[in-house]
């Protein structure tokens, strides 16, 4: 079993509409930089495909990963993301 670590994983958000700017962050478990990127990714889509459907966003996943406060009409820049322990 590979070795896991708690990685942020930063990524950049825009609403177009207002010109507005931030950034979304991710928490939980993962065993490199790459696999964090990818879980984020997951838990961000799972949850935006809920929203988009109607139904409850998802909660906390295996090592913690998660995403709340799905928002219509931002876009996250999944190129820029970056990801620490």
């Amino acid at each position: 079993m590979p070795h896991l670590e708690f990685y942020e994983v930063d990524v950049p958000i825009h609403d177009t509409s207002r010109a507005q700017h931030g950034g979304h962050v991710f928490t939980g478990q993962a065993s490199s930089v790459t696999e964090a990127l990818n879980r984020a990714h997951q838990v961000y889509d799972a949850a935006f495909a809920a929203r988009q459907a109607g139904r409850e966003i998802p909660g906390q996943q295996d090592g913690g990963w998660g995403a709340r406060g799905v928002r219509d009409g931002w876009e996250l820049d999944w190129a820029a993301a970056k990801a620490g322990l």
